[in-house]
């Protein structure tokens, strides 16, 4: 039956529909992923192109209504909560994929391991010697003013000396073709599970194409992630759980996915407790020790003992078990400090200071509003560039200029004055584009990556990540919540 969906019409009406083609596509000046010069496909793509060209406009809208519908009937939703009643809503698919070739994906792959081993070691450092703060690279205030510096970690050392084990970082890159560094996301990054769902979901629609094309896989994401999470542990044969905060989380159905996938327990605070010094789980037959924990709540909510005492979704005791070594959590507490925007911009010293290396994927440009001349230069020139608080992330908590009203760029100087530390500032980049299905025709949309980089035995970058695309035209803002979607991305061999 799936066959049939995909393929969509009887013949007859697929005949009379025309060839589906990229011979109209317009890049409009800006760097296109799949096209040179609007009219040279790039050599990734050209397996692609020649397949699609042989579908009728019908069999490419039926494929995308098939994906959309597969979607649905798998459960792969998230939760938009800003609309007052909790709006369940599938993460859009866009077919057409996003191609990354294997030179280029070399070259991602080294820097996302350079920028990961320096920020692991930075994390190590701020919560126990503090040399970076003690030598002035980075100020001291910058790290104890951060909504995500714990001092309740000072002194702790994690297992296997590891503190992001799993991390999100967000790429872009804008006319230049470069790419660039948006933020990094250590705390709980979420989409996985969309990149996961997008490779099988390409597999039902282009088959064909994924096979001749030479693409690495991500379908053993689950695997490698299980495999990190029992490296961690001090003990063989670890028990590994998943905590989630519950169903009325938005990425509960992440949470779900990958316990299931892994093959692991997926539990909530109310199945876990401390007991004899250690975290034991709630069974059938009694209560378990459990070794890791992989955590997708935040930090100051996983223990109302330690952090916040109003969390309802943390376990009682757990941090003071994590400081005696006898579980592992994963990501360690504490890591949130590093996606302070505010400490992202000094990422790259971060990297010259502990590797002596210059980063190879280099940052955003970014305006510091703390340090007196750049808050003037943002004051000055709010209307051309993209500002943003430090802890605010999913596009909320953000002005871009060039779009927003008058009263806005006025409302975004008020904050900045009286909080300068909680804002950066960075120009408005014109996000690379891809050819995405509008109807019966491709149209460019802007998009980022999110690679997945798991950190255990190594740093094990994942061979694609989430590409997020903004649906609506003209849009930079690429998160789901935001009128968002996804693309399946294919790096080559």
């Amino acid at each position: 039956m799936q066959s049939q969906s995909m393929n969509g019409m009887s013949q007859s009406q697929s005949q009379r529909s025309p060839n589906f083609t990229f011979t109209d596509y317009r890049t409009d000046d800006f760097f296109d992923e799949m096209f040179i010069d609007g009219t040279q496909v790039r050599s990734g793509y050209a397996p692609f192109r020649q397949r699609v060209e042989q579908l009728t406009c019908t069999d490419m809208i039926s494929r995308q209504h098939a994906a959309e519908r597969s979607l649905m009937s798998m459960g792969i939703t998230f939760n938009v909560y800003s609309e007052g009643e909790g709006t369940e809503r599938i993460m859009p698919i866009d077919i057409i994929p996003r191609v990354i070739e294997s030179a280029e994906w070399d070259r991602l792959e080294a820097g996302l391991v350079q920028r990961i081993k320096a920020l692991n070691m930075f994390l190590e450092d701020v919560y126990n010697d503090q040399q970076i703060l003690n030598d002035g690279v980075v100020p001291r205030d910058l790290i104890e003013s951060s909504k995500s510096f714990l001092p309740g970690c000072m002194g702790v050392h994690p297992p296997k000396g590891i503190w992001c084990h799993i991390t999100g970082t967000d790429l872009i890159r804008g006319d230049d073709g470069q790419f660039m560094v948006l933020e990094d996301n250590l705390r709980c990054p979420s989409g996985v599970s969309y990149m996961l769902e997008n490779r099988e979901l390409t597999k039902q629609t282009f088959p064909e194409v994924l096979a001749k094309t030479g693409v690495r896989p991500v379908s053993d994401y689950p695997t490698r992630l299980l495999q990190m999470l029992q490296f961690i542990a001090d003990r063989p044969n670890p028990t590994v759980v998943v905590l989630t905060p519950g169903i009325y989380n938005s990425a509960y159905f992440e949470h779900s996915y990958l316990a299931q996938q892994m093959g692991v327990e997926l539990v909530e605070a109310r199945d876990l407790v401390v007991s004899g010094g250690y975290v034991k789980m709630r069974t059938t037959k009694g209560f378990q020790i459990v070794d890791v924990i992989y955590r997708r709540i935040d930090d100051t909510f996983l223990d109302p003992q330690a952090f916040n005492p109003d969390s309802m979704i943390g376990v009682p005791g757990i941090f003071d078990v994590y400081k005696k070594g006898r579980v592992a959590l994963a990501n360690a507490p504490g890591t949130g400090v590093a996606d302070d925007k505010v400490i992202y911009a000094y990422v790259p010293r971060i990297i010259q200071y502990y590797l002596n290396e210059e980063p190879i994927i280099p940052n955003v440009k970014t305006y510091i509003c703390r340090e007196e001349e750049d808050c003037q230069y943002v004051l000055d020139n709010i209307e051309q560039l993209v500002v943003k608080e430090a802890n605010e992330a999913g596009g909320y908590g953000m002005l871009i200029g060039p779009k927003a009203e008058k009263e806005e760029h006025e409302l975004f100087r008020q904050k900045i004055r009286e909080n300068p530390r909680n804002y950066i500032a960075q120009p408005t980049i014109s996000l690379s584009r891809v050819p995405c299905l509008v109807g019966d025709r491709a149209e460019g949309r802007h998009v980022d990556l999110r690679p997945y980089i798991l950190y255990g035995d190594g740093v094990n970058v994942i061979p694609g990540g989430l590409t997020r695309v903004a649906l609506r035209k003209g849009s930079l803002v690429v998160n789901s919540s935001q009128g968002g979607g996804g693309k399946d991305t294919w790096v080559l061999y």
